[in-house]
């Protein structure tokens, strides 16, 4: 593997400085982003796999930014003293009165707090009736941030307005799991199940592509009108 790795170090090496950056970045995010994932749903591709490792490799191979020294402050700032002071004195008043009993979990797990049923017409709650899941409307507020921020990208809005809507709905596809990735830590729950449940995948896929097809067209009419 060293030749190979040293074969593609000198290929970068021939790069220009802006491109090595470039370079660094795809390098270092995808390498964070898989190493991540891979902790938390199966992987069965072993091309991605084999990517990581290479890039995993090469990465400690590539030139070091700068002249490669880490920077220390070991020799100038040292801890000479620190100061422990009380900021306050108090007790706690247990009173006398009527005790509320605790409720003891009922449940093997953990849960949250369930709120209304959400309606059929929106996306958990089509999920919901075909999945067997009991997504409620805060999980509706991923759905429609990731919505939102297909409708704020040039590229999306430019395909739609374009685009048949079959056509936009197989572009579409290729992007959502980008859109889902930049929301991943506000949903776990959904953003693991899109990513590890094809047949979820595609129901939510359907759904928001159709969303944000009719909503940039409706748009694109509104702003000829």
């Amino acid at each position: 593997m060293n030749a190979i790795l040293d074969a593609s170090v000198e290929r970068f090496n021939n790069l220009d400085e802006p491109v090595q950056d470039e370079f660094r970045g795809q390098l270092t995010a995808f390498r964070n982003l898989y190493a991540f994932l891979s902790q938390i749903m199966p992987y069965y591709d072993e091309g991605l796999e084999q990517l990581y490792a290479f890039l995993r490799n090469l990465s400690s191979k590539l030139p070091q930014l700068g002249d490669g020294t880490k920077f220390t402050l070991d020799d100038d700032v040292a801890l000479k003293f620190f100061r422990l002071q009380q900021m306050g004195e108090g007790t706690i008043d247990l009173s006398d009165g009527d005790a509320d009993p605790l409720k003891g979990p009922t449940d093997v797990g953990t849960a949250r707090e369930k709120e209304a049923d959400v309606a059929l017409s929106t996306l958990v709650g089509k999920l919901n009736e075909r999945f067997g899941t009991d997504f409620t409307e805060a999980d509706q507020l991923f759905f429609d941030s990731v919505r939102a921020t297909a409708e704020r990208d040039e590229k999306i809005v430019e395909a739609a307005k374009a685009n048949t809507e079959a056509n936009f709905s197989a572009f579409f596809s290729r992007v959502l799991d980008d859109l889902f990735i930049q929301r991943m830590e506000g949903n776990d729950e959904i953003f693991n199940r899109v990513m590890s449940d094809q047949q979820f995948r595609s129901a939510a896929q359907d759904h928001l592509a159709k969303e944000v097809y009719a909503r940039v067209r409706s748009d694109d009419k509104d702003i000829e009108s």
